[in-house]
């Protein structure tokens, strides 16, 4: 039989990236290289983790392991990348005027805040789920600055521009979810 340092396998370089993702984000862990080799750093790695989770410490990943690593791993990926992004549901064609209250336009409010803080130009809307005056207002200088019809409308053109805006100008102010 081979000696573990000779195992070299895409479930081990699979097994040394939950790791990693794991001590990214608690840095009590042992951070590894995937390089698919169960060597000495690897056994470390999992005897550690096995310690910290009250597993059996034989630095070998059994299925009992391996389930735990998983477990641990699923939500340490969620906060390595950005945050899930909302998909809202306009149908073709359909345009949210002055007037209209829809639950996308408080969305919409929200993104229009963190745009006015950024951009002078663009007045501070209402928080109210109703497109109102401030609201209409908002829109029109989001849509003039982003090369749109200047309508006051929300509609597909213009949320693609807000989704898009958004993110630049909430990281930009050092504001986090």
């Amino acid at each position: 039989m081979r000696p573990p340092e000779s195992f070299i396998s895409q479930s081990i370089r699979s097994l040394q990236t939950m790791l990693r993702v794991i001590a990214e984000r608690d840095p009590s862990y042992l951070t590894l290289i995937p390089d698919g080799i169960y060597g000495p750093e690897t056994v470390r790695a999992v005897s550690l983790f096995q310690r910290k989770h009250g597993l059996a410490v034989t630095g070998i990943t059994d299925q009992g392991t391996w389930e735990t690593i998983v477990a641990v791993y699923e939500p340490a990926l969620v906060e390595q990348g950005p945050a899930q992004p909302v998909q809202i549901v306009l149908n073709p064609g359909q345009v949210i005027r002055k007037g209209e209250c829809n639950p996308h336009v408080y969305l919409a409010q929200g993104m229009l805040v963190v745009l006015s803080d950024r951009y002078s130009s663009i007045g501070r809307p209402s928080l109210s789920g109703l497109l109102d005056d401030p609201t209409a207002d908002s829109l029109a200088s989001f849509q003039l600055l982003t090369g749109l019809p200047m309508t006051g409308n929300l509609d597909r053109h213009t949320w693609k521009h807000l989704a898009l805006h958004y993110p630049l100008a909430a990281n930009l102010h050092g504001k986090s979810g």
